[in-house]
């Protein structure tokens, strides 16, 4: 692509960033919504996980495009392409009348994000020095982090003080704003098309994804153990297809790269927890301790703050000492936060979740975003653009496989336990936490054996 003017550089990247945050936004604030929306559309908690889930799923599918796509069409193109997508997803779900309805504008969301997320990575590491691409990727992860940080807020009190479906509404004016300043910041270009799509590779990632999402939402009946025999066959397709064409959706080779396999692991772990815990604490504290939508949001704001404040920092802080430090000591003081959040459930309290949330976001706040830079900076200049595609594909699946995953196992807890509901909820979400506790622990043990200084 034509390089983008020092000065305009920003702006692009805050363009771009704004979609994400708009799409986390909404992902976040959704989820202290589903007590409500489950009553609203009559559905099951496992029912109403897909509100996220759809989400994500479109994401991880329209992400490993995007190469192809830069082929056929300019930035400035894919931009305003992903930005009408995502307004008419919003639109959609403003009006929604029915539970299809609303996942139909979440689906339309999730292409619209899938579009700008790799993109904005991809005008990072074609456009930014090396030397500052740490800070610039804080920067861009920032966009994506300060939007926990106030969504179960914003969803929490729209929903109590008007309708969820304002939650929708009153992000319009962002992706206008959004779009103007990516015209504004993004040049024009005209592409010379090349490349082929490979069709099969695209069924193979599709068959893999949503069969293994359903088969967690369903893991007990037939039609879920036939996703899951569909999302292996799927698997194998796609990795059969990768090594026998020319020209792959993605070149898993660079997976054969050491450093960059551990930190894409450990990023993705880090994207469950994240992912995980803002579905399982909002509908503890909602179902068990009969707390609001807005309180389950506010409790979760001081933490996520703080995670946010420290992305752009804790990129600085690799640029100048190196990635080891303050990945490992994120990854420990995340785990310290992890154990207080299920100590927390044992004797729930508002102040307690805080505080043990706020230990875990400052941890996940040091190691997140620096895990994806080392993960980046360990590859080939002409790998990046499948490395990009890899980290954003999987973070996106990631995220709707912990949704999926600790919804799975609260629902199986209330369905199957004996005992009361509070005391089977309070259950399973020390299980749902539990599991993706043991897998920070292996992130963390890993790290400190192979992480390069």
């Amino acid at each position: 692509m034509n390089e983008i003017k020092t000065y305009k550089l920003l702006p692009a990247i805050l363009a771009m960033g704004a979609m994400s945050f708009s799409g986390v936004l909404i992902e976040t604030a959704m989820n202290v919504t589903f007590p409500t929306l489950i009553k609203d559309f009559g559905v099951t908690t496992g029912q109403v996980q897909w509100v996220t889930t759809i989400y994500l799923l479109m994401i991880s599918i329209i992400v490993p495009l995007l190469p192809y796509l830069l082929k056929q069409l300019s930035v400035r193109t894919l931009f305003v392409l992903s930005n009408l997508m995502f307004l008419a997803g919003l639109v959609t779900d403003f009006y929604a009348v029915n539970f299809l309805m609303l996942l139909l504008g979440r689906l339309l969301q999730g292409v619209g994000t899938g579009i700008a997320l790799p993109l904005m990575f991809h005008v990072i590491l074609s456009q930014s020095p090396v030397e500052k691409r740490g800070t610039m990727i804080g920067i861009g992860t920032l966009t994506t982090a300060i939007a926990p940080a106030i969504g179960p807020t914003y969803g929490g009190y729209l929903t109590a003080a008007l309708s969820w479906n304002y939650i929708f509404l009153f992000l319009v004016p962002v992706l206008i704003l959004s779009l103007g300043l990516g015209l504004y910041a993004i040049p024009n270009e005209t592409v010379e098309k090349s490349g082929v799509l490979d069709g099969l590779s695209l069924i193979g990632l599709v068959l893999f994804f949503s069969g293994s999402l359903y088969f967690l939402s369903e893991p007990g009946s037939r039609m879920g153990l036939i996703s899951l025999i569909i999302s292996v066959l799927g698997l194998v397709l796609f990795i059969f297809r990768s090594k026998k064409v020319a020209m792959p959706l993605i070149r898993l080779s660079v997976l054969r790269q050491g450093d960059f396999r551990l930190c894409l692991v450990s990023f993705l772990v880090c994207q469950l927890l994240l992912l995980g815990l803002s579905f399982v604490i909002p509908t503890f504290m909602q179902t068990v301790q009969n707390e609001s939508a807005l309180v389950a949001g506010l409790t979760l704001c001081p933490g996520a703050i703080i995670s946010a404040v420290l992305l752009p920092f804790s990129g600085r802080i690799l640029d100048h000492v190196g990635p080891r430090k303050p990945i490992i000591i994120g990854l420990v003081v995340a785990s310290l936060g992890w154990l207080g959040l299920i100590s927390v459930l044992d004797n729930p309290s508002i102040i307690g979740f805080i505080i043990a949330h706020v230990i875990y976001m400052i941890g996940s706040g040091l190691c997140y975003s620096n895990l994806m830079t080392t993960g980046m900076n360990a590859l080939k200049a002409g790998d990046h653009p499948d490395g990009n595609a890899l980290f954003n594909t999987l973070q996106q699946y990631a995220g709707a496989l912990a949704t999926a995953l600790v919804a799975s196992i609260l629902n199986i807890a209330q369905q199957h336990l004996p005992g009361d509901f509070k005391t089977v909820t309070t259950i399973g979400a020390q299980l749902g936490l539990g599991v993706l506790l043991i897998l920070l622990l292996l992130v963390l043990y890993s790290c400190i054996r192979r992480l390069p200084a």
